[in-house]
């Protein structure tokens, strides 16, 4: 029986413990809960975009409509439970810098955890306030705008209100049209990720179409909804979202949001050379920008 034990031990990649160290546990996350599964499931959330609010380990109302707008946004059953299908998505959809936001609390320091920014510029800073509960700032609605996966969802599926921006605290920072600061960083990431290679026509036409996809009650009405949704972009399918983007992708996104659309109100583009799915190419197209169509 040793014998056995011992050759399973060697069979199984060390990897794997490591990954399940530094993920969620096999409980149900719900409201009223406490503990390093929270602080995990606020973390992911905020990453993303969808979390507001601090990052404490308790699950109150921001985490819950958080978690929900989630779910909404990624077409899964809305519930407000963090289940093993939900964990699992949120593992595959983010990161989670375990040391950073442990340090942080433990050290009761302000600090936050958003995706594209670079997270040693995201805490260390004067200790916060006690009492300071998460979820604190009013919630809205956020409309009737769905995505191609639930649009017509009704009752339980409808989408969660949203949280309020939490205020910006780069003081010299521009913020065009509502879009915050982690907007313009997460669609920096997509066009370097998607066009880097592309004119710079070409990039600020992959923003246009994000920012075009916010615009349509077809799609995700966030920007992370929009470039998380499943399969919309390779970018994130192939990890390459998370390169480091560089200014001119940046200034592709600041010139989509300012007005500028070379694709005529596109939607949807794709690589004439490696696509090879007969719906895209059904698409009405309107031109082509560099090495992609876009389309309709």
């Amino acid at each position: 029986m040793v014998t056995v034990l011992v050759l399973l031990i060697a069979i199984v990649p060390c990897s794997h413990f490591e990954q399940r160290a530094e993920a969620f546990s096999n409980q149900v996350v719900q409201q009223g809960a406490v503990g390093d599964d929270v602080i995990e499931l606020q973390s992911r959330l905020q990453y993303l975009g969808f979390y507001n609010g601090k990052i404490d380990g308790v699950f109150g109302w921001g985490t819950y409509w958080a978690l929900r707008n989630f779910q909404y946004e990624f077409g899964m059953k809305v519930d407000g439970l963090a289940g093993q299908q939900t964990k699992a998505k949120l593992v595959k959809a983010s990161k989670y810098h375990k040391e950073h936001v442990k340090k942080n609390i433990n050290e009761g320091k302000k600090f936050t955890h958003y995706g594209g920014t670079d997270i040693n510029k995201q805490g260390g800073g004067t200790a916060a306030p006690k009492n300071n509960q998460s979820g604190a700032q009013g919630n809205k609605p956020s409309g009737t705008q769905g995505n191609n996966q639930g649009a017509n969802q009704q009752g339980a599926n409808q989408p969660a209100p949203k949280q309020q921006a939490a205020p910006s605290k780069v003081t010299a920072a521009n913020t065009p049209n509502g879009f915050s600061q982690n907007d313009i960083q997460l669609m920096a990431n997509a066009v370097y990720g998607e066009a880097r290679g592309e004119p710079y026509e070409g990039q600020v036409a992959v923003a246009a179409v994000i920012i075009n996809r916010l615009e349509s009650a077809t799609f995700p009405n966030t920007v992370s909804g929009v470039i998380f949704e499943p399969l919309a972009f390779t970018a994130v399918a192939d990890g390459q979202i998370w390169l480091t983007p560089n200014e001119t992708a940046r200034k592709a996104v600041l010139d989509a949001i300012n007005g500028m659309d070379p694709t005529g109100e596109a939607t949807y583009y794709f690589n004439p050379d490696t696509a090879t799915s007969s719906w895209i190419w059904g698409r009405p197209q309107i031109k082509k920008i560099g090495k992609h169509i876009f389309c309709k």
